[in-house]
C-alpha cells in the first residue's frame, strides 16, 4: 500500500512540474497540494511520529493555499508552513543535542535576509521575518539530527534552498520571466525531495 502511495505522490509531482507557470486553478491547486498530503498519509499508515505528520499535512495545506491567488492566500500558506516547520523543530529538537558551530551559516542566512528580502515584502514583513526564524530553526536542529535520521537533515536543506528560490522568486524576480519560471521549476523539485526526505528518513 505504501508504496503505491509513494507512487502516486511521485505521479502528482512531475505532472505538477509544467503547471509551475500556470495561472491560478482549482484542479492545479489540486495537483499541487497531492504529493506533500499524500506524504501525510504514508506517514500516517507507516506509524511515523505524530509530529511528523502535522508537519506534512500542514505543508500540504500550506501548498494549497500558496497556490491560490491573492496576498491573503500568500499569508495563510505562509502560516501554514511556519506552523509546520515548528511541528519538524519541534520533532528534530528532541532527538540530539545541538552543536553551536551548526547555528553560524542559519544566523548569516536570516541576518541577511534584512537586507535583499525584508526591504521588498510589504506588509508582509513581519509574517516573513517570523517564518524566515522558524525554518532556520528547523533547519538547525535538523542537521544535528542523528547519523540514522541523515536523511531528514539533507531534506531539512533542500527545503531552505527551495523557500529561497521562492522568496527570490516571489519578491525580487519578474513573475512573467524566463528566470522566474526557471525558478519556479527548481524550487519544486527541491521542495518535494525535501519533503519526501524528511518522512523517509522516519519510514524507511
Amino acid at each position: 500500500m505504501e508504496i503505491m502511495l509513494w507512487g502516486i505522490a511521485g505521479v502528482a509531482a512531475v505532472a505538477y512540474l509544467p503547471l509551475t507557470a500556470r495561472p491560478p486553478a482549482r484542479w492545479r491547486s489540486g495537483i499541487k497540494t497531492l504529493p506533500v498530503a499524500v506524504f501525510a498519509l504514508i506517514g500516517g499508515l507507516s506509524g511515523a511520529p505524530l509530529l511528523l505528520i502535522a508537519g506534512l499535512a500542514l505543508s500540504a495545506f500550506g501548498d494549497w493555499a500558496l497556490s491560490r491567488p491573492g496576498e491573503r492566500a500568500f499569508l495563510i500558506g505562509l502560516i501554514g508552513f511556519a506552523l509546520g516547520h515548528l511541528c519538524y523543530f519541534v520533532l528534530f529538537a528532541g532527538l540530539e543535542h545541538l552543536a553551536f558551530w551548526t547555528v553560524l551559516p542559519f544566523v548569516v542566512l536570516a541576518l541577511s535576509t534584512e537586507l535583499w528580502l525584508a526591504p521588498h515584502t510589504g506588509g508582509l514583513k513581519i509574517p516573513v521575518r517570523i517564518y524566515v526564524l522558524l525554518i532556520c530553526a528547523m533547519a538547525v536542529a535538523a542537521v544535528n539530527l542523528p547519523h540514522t535520521l541523515r536523511l531528514a537533515s539533507v531534506g531539512a536543506v533542500a527545503f531552505v534552498l527551495s523557500d529561497l528560490i521562492l522568496a527570490i522568486q516571489m519578491f525580487r524576480l519578474d513573475k512573467a520571466g524566463a528566470l522566474s519560471r526557471g525558478a519556479g521549476y527548481a524550487l519544486w523539485v527541491l521542495y518535494v525531495v525535501a519533503q519526501a526526505l524528511i518522512l523517509a528518513a522516519f519510514v524507511l
